[in-house]
């Protein structure tokens, strides 16, 4: 369906332009000055031209269509379709900076191509733009069109996690852990006599030439099973905070520096990246009210679903505090992203531990800039820290373990897994 054509309005200048040919012919009239008068007939001449002509046919659609990035910029072009003589464009780049642009109109195919910076991965709006058409240099000027809007999801940086710890008790079938069943494909277990669905080629002659007490008696060489586990990512996104202490609550999003929600993007892929790596499946819930949620899976195409859904996590709404416990697979590893300055996603953690489930809870709050603070911004700072230091007690006498992701995350993983393991 086509949008209708709107008609335009006159522009100031046309009015000026009758104006100052009018008082030219009066002046040029009453003192007996024809070069006067010759003045004032451009004016006339443009006037009469632009009023046979009328303010219809200049429309202007703009559309936006995003190209390929490079070197920390989004780029986006922008083309219109008119039949004006010419197009006023107004571009709007990352919400903060406006720009002003005439091209051609009358079917020309320029284009512009927009060029934002990239300040932080998630959901963001590079271009804004709105177009007008233009006639006869102006004198006819069409109504801004419709705002049009172009919206990318911009992937985190993917960071290696390491290894990553595994639930108490695997519940897979297929994986690269070993597990505490007989099955195929892991260490030796044991020897056993020959049972109703072991297969021949599991029977071990020597040990049956040894071992073997009555005759016709067979020994079977059992091994451990292979396992997967189910790894859950828990993000809690109420919250958005910066390094640049200052910025907080000021939306500032160019002063604020790296933020929390850039580090929980980052954890979040790359723990799914690890964890599907190793054949584990991988489940992704967001803690608030109407947060996305995907089941478990495993897999290549799984992993570009994961990584769709964490770049497209933005920060909560104002009214979606409710956090909600979603579903967890028996037997899950949970992995908290949050910077735990609110109760909630704390609470999560230790509901889910209580259940049964080896939980980690990350802090994704990057290293704080405390200059440009005045003396009582310094204490409440202290205060709300201390505040989340009595948090990991809490989680810490839970036994949820706790790693911080702006500093080394793969090692202290790495600690985890292999002290629980």
């Amino acid at each position: 369906m086509t949008r209708p054509s709107m008609p335009g309005r006159w522009s100031p200048a046309l009015a000026l332009a009758i104006a100052g040919s009018i008082v030219l012919a009066v002046l040029g009239l009453l003192f007996s000055r024809p070069d006067v008068v010759a003045m004032g007939l451009p004016l006339a001449l443009w006037s009469a031209l632009a009023l046979g002509r009328g303010t219809s046919g200049v429309d202007a659609r703009p559309s936006a269509a995003p190209r390929s990035s490079a070197d920390g910029e989004l780029r986006t072009e922008i083309s219109v379709e008119s039949d004006a003589e010419m197009v006023e464009l107004l571009v709007v780049l990352s919400e903060r900076r406006s720009r002003r642009a005439i091209v051609p109109g009358s079917g020309s195919d320029a284009a512009v191509v927009a060029r934002s910076r990239v300040l932080h991965s998630g959901p963001a709006l590079p271009v804004q733009v709105a177009a007008r058409g233009l006639a006869l240099d102006g004198a006819v000027l069409a109504t801004p069109s419709e705002v049009v809007v172009s919206r990318r999801q911009v992937a985190p940086t993917p960071r290696t996690a390491g290894m990553l710890p595994l639930p108490r008790r695997l519940t897979g079938l297929h994986g690269s852990h070993e597990g505490r069943r007989p099955g195929q494909g892991g260490d030796f277990r044991d020897i056993h006599p020959f049972a109703p669905g072991d297969e021949l080629r599991r029977v071990d002659w020597r040990a049956t030439a040894r071992m073997a007490r009555r005759p016709g008696e067979l020994l079977v060489r059992r091994t451990h099973t292979l396992s997967d586990a189910s790894v859950v990512i828990a993000m809690d996104t109420s919250e958005d905070l910066g390094e640049m202490v200052s910025s907080w609550g000021s939306g500032d999003v160019e002063r604020s520096g790296v933020t929390s929600l850039d580090n929980a993007r980052e954890a979040a892929r790359g723990l799914a990246i690890a964890a599907v790596d190793a054949g584990d499946r991988v489940a992704l819930h967001v803690l608030v009210h109407g947060g996305r949620s995907l089941r478990s899976g495993s897999g290549a195409r799984h992993l570009a679903r994961l990584e769709a859904a964490i770049a497209a996590t933005g920060q909560a709404r104002d009214d979606a505090s409710f956090r909600r416990t979603p579903h967890v697979p028996h037997g899950s590893v949970v992995l908290v992203l949050s910077t735990f300055f609110q109760g909630a996603a704390a609470q999560t953690a230790l509901m889910w531990r209580a259940s049964g489930h080896r939980v980690v809870a990350i802090d994704v709050l990057p290293r704080l800039d405390r200059s440009r603070l005045s003396r009582p911004q310094l204490i409440a700072l202290r205060t709300v820290l201390a505040e989340r230091g009595n948090v990991f007690a809490d989680l810490h006498g839970a036994g949820v373990d706790v790693v911080t992701w702006a500093e080394d995350p793969s090692s202290a993983l790495r600690e985890i897994a292999r002290a629980r393991r």
